[in-house]
């Protein structure tokens, strides 16, 4: 028993600090750098703001060190240590890749492999683009539904209680939003992995930049985590309509009545478009992020944080039912 408790204490310390210097995960410390860099260069050059005081616009305590802020810090170690016991205990994705895969040669009957009329890159390069689009699609799904059924917002909340966000604010969950996306992130990549499999064999690769599917790596490099920041850098209205820039998923933050249940997406803005959630940004109007614009004196507290959710989703059924 001992031997286990160390090492599971061995793994939660190897999930923490590979938090940023792993180039797979959201907040590696070199997409974080490159973030801040685009957001100095969009306050000096867009935004007309002294030299001397882009320092302390990005790195200011207000946002870094802010009660909400803290409560983010401490969501990602509890939350690290939660997941952590519970993720081993869920199927893998290569396990529902090879029912997936049965499944198709039941139905199919034999295994056609398009992929020798392709050329030899033309596999790993449609691959990646899928396992892409399909992931930006379910991430975007989910989070729809989190938004539209009150047990699921129950949950989702959590994350929106953020007054001031950070680029680890896209941490702050509760634990069982954490297990949903991880449950999604298993099935993309399952259903993925065996429709390739299937049709395309050992041709089947993934095109990757430091391990990250390189779509991926392009998003995180272009200053994804300005998303969760107080910079609030715009696109083009046209290139907003396909892309969710940084001030978009801001608006999705916002206390403003109007900005709810808006832009849902993660990196494409044509799945909102198309369901009708799509909302460009202000670039003169000024946010507030959270919930509502009503402060609670406990809101960032660990109690509220963790247990409130719970308690809100079981109303939230309990009104479905007598409906």
């Amino acid at each position: 028993m001992e031997t286990l408790f160390t090492d599971y204490l061995a793994d939660l310390y190897t999930s923490v600090y590979e938090t940023v210097l792993n180039p797979r995960k959201r907040v590696f410390f070199g997409y974080i750098l490159l973030a801040l860099i685009i957001a100095g260069i969009w306050l000096k050059w867009r935004e007309k703001t002294r030299a001397s005081s882009i320092a302390r616009t990005l790195f200011s305590p207000r946002v870094w060190w802010s009660n909400s802020a803290k409560a983010d810090y401490k969501l990602l170690l509890i939350n690290k240590a939660i997941l952590l016991a519970i993720v081993p205990l869920l199927i893998t994705k290569i396990a529902l890749a090879t029912v997936i895969f049965q499944q198709l040669y039941e139905l199919v009957g034999s295994r056609p492999l398009p992929g020798s009329l392709l050329p030899d890159w033309a596999v790993p390069v449609c691959f990646t683009l899928f396992l892409f689009v399909l992931d930006d699609f379910a991430r975007y799904f989910l989070h729809m539904l989190m938004h539209r059924w009150p047990f699921l917002w129950a949950f989702h909340k959590v994350h929106h209680s953020a007054r001031t966000m950070t680029p680890f604010t896209v941490l702050r969950t509760h634990p069982i939003e954490g297990l949903l996306f991880t449950l999604r992130s298993i099935l993309v990549q399952a259903v993925s992995i065996g429709v390739f499999l299937f049709y395309f064999g050992d041709q089947v690769d993934l095109v990757t930049v430091l391990g990250v599917n390189v779509a991926v790596f392009i998003f995180n490099v272009t200053g994804s985590n300005l998303r969760h920041s107080h910079i609030a850098i715009h696109y083009w209205g046209w290139l907003e309509r396909i892309l969710i820039s940084p001030a978009q998923h801001q608006i999705h933050h916002s206390t403003r009545v109007r900005h709810f249940d808006k832009n849902f997406g993660a990196v494409l803005a044509l799945w909102d478009w198309i369901g009708g959630s799509l909302h460009l940004s202000e670039p003169k109007t000024e946010l507030r992020f959270g919930v509502s614009d009503t402060v609670e004196a406990d809101e960032q507290s660990l109690k509220t944080l963790y247990l409130r959710p719970f308690q809100e989703c079981w109303h939230a059924l309990l009104g479905n039912r007598h409906q």
